[in-house]
């Protein structure tokens, strides 16, 4: 096997490194052993290959598996033997074989892409053409491993609040499919820069990513960055494209995606199905009973989504099983509290963290009511890893089981407006369970 960029075997006096990014070949140490992250081609994981990561999480690390807010997964908890969990990964066909090339390949899409009964475009094609790029060319690599890009074809199911360092979206003008793109934010967001016709989409994200290595300087690791020192129009026109850019592209705006990604959703053809581990962590067995039934009911793949969930496309809801699933401890219905919550790994794996997040989440889904107001996160630190935007409120820990409550406000930075200082678990949890309109009082 070739050598890996791995860190040395864990032992009790290793220091967490919180801030590294970890993928495949970089096994980073946490308080609760090593994360590995397995980036998914699309969130695309094929029945086999869940089985392979069920296997991996058992022998080599403590059995837990994540969802990540971008369609990966990662497992925790690894052990010492890095090589030989890395081996079994790359033998069930979930990374390249060149260590450089994993890091880099952060490409996000919809988990029904090609699928999706609104999209304008099959965006799998040029992420497929995207992620060999990125893998095969050695000038690319010297992107960061935090470095994104976000392919929408204008699909219902999308995440289109997360930022990204280029996203493409797909439109239609004049009768013609092009694609629209933006740095250093999300189609939410708008407006476009550009557009380019959709042939020339590949060849956009190919420009963009030499001329932001051309111009960034080395601690300019993210578009953001960058585009502190140089102005957008100077970005663009250096590209060397016949980029469009009249008021048509401007005026342009995304519509809105879905409000809802679990239970049946709908396909071109068929039915797909939602399905999300509580705060994102999966088990061995959950991940097996999903691979299983993929195969009995679906078409034997599965999509991990950026809403730390899992879609099973093309599967007969006659074969669902809502009891044996509800029994893993699987949610299915988007009323469910604890659908309404996500929450980083917290002060059990985290050294940055100031609270255990996952068991605080745990007691406000318990006081919250069916159907309630909005999504709310529970973060450890700033660095609010568990979602990659501002969700509409956001309990920020302080102390051990003590955190305040912001409201996301587009007026103001951060997590938004302050609205409650150092409450408890259960205190935020009454107050969640207020309608919106209360919790403007």
């Amino acid at each position: 096997m070739p050598d890996a960029p791995l860190i040395q075997p864990l032992v009790p006096a290793m220091s967490p490194r919180p801030s590294a990014c970890p993928g495949l070949w970089r096994i980073v140490a946490a308080r609760d052993g090593g994360i590995c992250r397995i980036k998914l081609p699309g969130g695309l994981l094929l029945a086999d290959q869940a089985e392979a990561v069920a296997a991996a999480a058992e022998r080599f690390a403590g059995g837990v598996i994540e969802a990540t807010n971008r369609g990966n997964l990662q497992i925790r908890g690894i052990g010492a033997d890095h090589a030989g969990l890395i081996e079994h990964l790359l033998a069930a066909g979930l990374g390249p074989r060149e260590a450089a090339g994993d890091d880099v390949r952060n490409v996000m899409q919809s988990p029904l892409a090609g699928l999706d009964p609104a999209m304008l475009v099959d965006t799998r094609p040029l992420a497929e053409q995207l992620l060999q790029l990125l893998e095969t060319t050695p000038r690319l690599h010297a992107l960061s491993a935090k470095f994104a890009v976000q392919l929408d074809g204008g699909e219902r199911l999308a995440m289109l609040e997360h930022p990204h360092d280029l996203w493409l979206s797909a439109m239609m003008l004049e009768g013609r499919a092009w694609y629209a793109f933006g740095l250093a934010g999300c189609p939410a967001r708008g407006p476009a820069l550009g557009a380019v016709p959709i042939e020339q989409g590949l060849t956009l994200v190919r420009a963009v990513l030499e001329r932001f290595l051309d111009l960034a300087r080395p601690e300019q690791s993210r578009m953001r960055q960058l585009l502190e020192d140089c102005p957008v129009d100077v970005f663009v026109a250096g590209l060397g494209l016949d980029v469009r850019r009249d008021a048509a592209i401007q005026r342009w705006r995304r519509e809105p995606g879905v409000t809802t990604w679990l239970g049946p959703l709908p396909q071109r053809l068929g039915t797909a199905w939602g399905v999300a581990p509580p705060l994102g962590r999966l088990t061995p067995a959950m991940l097996r009973s999903l691979a299983a039934l993929a195969r009995e009911a679906g078409d034997g793949s599965l999509r991990v989504s950026p809403w730390q969930s899992l879609v099973l496309p093309n599967i007969d809801l006659a074969m669902i099983d809502l009891v044996g699933l509800s029994g893993l401890g699987l949610i299915c219905q988007a009323d469910v509290p604890l659908a309404r919550l996500t929450a980083c790994t917290g002060s059990a794996g985290c050294a940055k963290a100031q609270a255990d997040t996952k068991a605080d989440a745990l007691i406000i889904a318990s006081l919250l009511q069916k159907g309630g107001p909005g999504s709310v996160h529970v973060s450890g630190c700033l660095r609010s890893c568990a979602v990659a935007h501002v969700a509409p409120a956001t309990l920020l820990a302080r102390s051990p089981g003590r955190y305040d409550l912001y409201l996301r406000d587009a007026h103001q930075p951060g997590f938004g407006r302050l609205r409650a200082c150092d409450l408890t678990p259960e205190e935020a949890g009454a107050m969640l369970d207020l309608p919106t309109e209360h919790l403007d009082d």
